[in-house]
């Protein structure tokens, strides 16, 4: 996408030049239309916004009804998820600040295992300036092993229930049914599940029939497994084609679609080669309709391209990442270090969004 920032975005859109992206503050005035075939064969062209609904419709001649779907998805407002907002000339995307409630989250286990320390430690995010805390009592890292239940349940539920009754927005990172209908009835607003309510046929039902927002994140397979050997035929359109059959899912059992954010889940199931891949591409998943999320905070693939070692040294590298997620319309920001994202937030968008 040829995407604009600032004055220019606000120009050339209201001279029909360019579409607001997903009715942000960024613009784009060209887009690379793609199709692929049965075999995997994939055509592309680009083609400039004035000619983009012609093009789209005869580049796809086969599915015309769901190309000017997607084309509206991409220009159309989002609707607020966990009553935030996500469009607007004045947005900016929102922070979720991750709290590990585990022994062995790659970056932080073992950090505030009590419920003492993880009361403590998401208050001091959300001061920091995190909109969301996304409280997880179960590891997700590549070759972790699913918890018991009962485990889980005791990890975040007084956590949940303390952030709550202080106002606080809760996401919880669960792939458990009865975990969520628990943290629900105890006040998260979030439900956040790396399988995309797979793992737990329960799942869709009960994020259905309650009032609560939900994240879909792209898995291949599951945590223990994820990381070995993954293979794509097009890592970027393989994600978006699962995300998109999942939230046609969703919609089908009465989640609807304002409810929904997607994560293509960087570091889950991808190489380094098909992280980047997915951080570069971050703009294709707007034509889903939804939020927008993204994950980077701290991440192993950061050392390969940076050649650095260890999670302590990977805070420039998320930071990095996080800019060329901006750069795309990313909504919400899950992350580790809340005070130094909003810096680059605020950095960010006084640079590049104000001139």
């Amino acid at each position: 996408m040829g995407i604009l920032f600032g004055s220019i975005a606000n120009q050339l859109t209201s001279m029909g030049q360019a579409y607001k992206l997903a009715g942000g503050p960024l613009s784009f005035s060209h887009a690379e239309m793609m199709a692929r075939d049965i075999d995997g064969n994939i055509d592309s062209e680009i083609s400039r916004v004035e000619d983009l609904k012609d093009n789209f419709r005869n580049f796809c001649t086969n599915n015309k009804a769901n190309v000017t779907t997607c084309l509206e998805h991409f220009i159309e407002s989002r609707d607020s998820f966990a009553g935030f907002s996500l469009s607007g000339l004045d947005y900016k995307p929102r922070i979720l600040g991750v709290l590990n409630i585990t022994p062995d989250s790659f970056y932080d286990g073992g950090l505030y295992e009590t419920t003492e320390a993880a009361i403590s430690h998401a208050r001091a995010l959300h001061s920091a300036g995190a909109d969301i805390i996304d409280v997880g009592g179960e590891s997700t890292r590549p070759g972790s092993k699913e918890v018991s239940l009962d485990e889980e349940l005791s990890r975040v539920m007084p956590v949940v229930k303390a952030l709550s009754e202080d106002g606080i927005v809760v996401s919880v990172d669960t792939r458990h049914s009865e975990v969520m209908r628990q943290v629900i009835d105890a006040g998260a607003k979030v439900i956040n599940d790396v399988s995309a309510l797979i793992h737990d046929t329960e799942s869709l039902s009960v994020v259905a029939n309650n009032d609560v927002d939900v994240i879909l994140m792209h898995m291949r397979g599951l945590p223990e497994t994820m990381q070995n050997e993954p293979i794509y035929k097009n890592v970027v359109l393989d994600v978006y084609d699962m995300l998109y059959d999942r939230i046609n899912h969703c919609v089908e059992a009465g989640i609807e679609r304002k409810r929904i954010c997607v994560d293509p889940g960087v570091g889950f199931g991808k190489s380094v080669k098909h992280n980047v891949e997915l951080i570069s591409s971050l703009s294709i998943f707007q034509g889903l309709g939804c939020g927008l999320a993204i994950g980077v905070s701290r991440k192993s693939f950061i050392d390969s391209v940076s050649e650095t070692e260890g999670s302590d040294r990977r805070l420039v590298g998320s930071l990095t990442a996080l800019i060329a997620a901006l750069n795309q319309g990313v909504n919400i920001l899950r992350v580790h270090d809340v005070s130094e994202t909003l810096q680059a937030l605020n950095t960010w968008h006084k640079i590049v969004m104000e001139r």
